[in-house]
């Protein structure tokens, strides 16, 4: 049995080009305009077909993304972190330590980045960050992600930073009425420790 892990803490952390930090109270607005984009709905899951990726979110749904981001530094059993692009200030993105099993000290890792913050490595600085503070800071014993195999340069990105492919969960996702396949990533603690 493991020590349970503390998420009620929501830590700064700063990089070179980001900076993670909680979230704050108006930002359920922009995490709505980055979470319409269509590329980001498609490479999330979030949407089955282009079609549906163009859609406005409904008033309804756009209430409840707001009062989730309300909630986001309540929790205490996940960690969800804002992603301010240094240079100009912009929130582009999250990364969050979700779906923690108390029995194993494992989390479930995701990210999402909006268009605009792609290809400046912000992104990549933003994971290496939050791991490590995972690693070092909350002692968690394995980081767990899925992404689909449709998102290679996410993928990339995930073995640069040291996470291995533990298996394919094959056709288990449909887009456009293609068949993609989910690829599972882990980092164990000691993986972690020997890079």
């Amino acid at each position: 049995m493991c020590e349970k892990i503390d998420f009620s803490y929501k830590p700064v952390l700063e990089g070179e080009k980001v900076i993670l930090r909680p979230f704050k109270e108006n930002d359920w607005e922009k995490m709505l305009v980055i979470l319409e984009e269509p590329e980001l709905r498609r490479l999330t899951g979030s949407v089955t077909n282009e079609k549906e990726a163009e859609e406005p979110t409904d008033p309804k749904e756009a209430e409840v993304i707001k009062q989730w981001y309300l909630s986001r530094n309540e929790q205490t059993d996940r960690l969800d972190l804002a992603i301010i692009d240094k240079e100009s200030g912009e929130l582009v993105g999250e990364v969050v330590f979700n779906e923690y099993d108390e029995t194993t000290g494992n989390v479930n890792f995701r990210v999402l980045m909006r268009q605009s913050g792609c290809n400046k490595g912000l992104g990549t600085e933003a994971i290496f960050m939050f791991i490590k503070y995972g690693m070092t800071e909350l002692g968690i014993h394995k980081i767990g992600l899925e992404v689909y195999s449709f998102n290679p340069r996410a993928e990339r990105v995930y073995q640069k930073a040291g996470f291995v492919l533990e298996g394919v969960k094959r056709e288990d996702f449909c887009y456009n009425g293609e068949y993609i396949d989910t690829r599972m990533y882990g980092m164990l603690r000691e993986d972690y420790f020997k890079k």
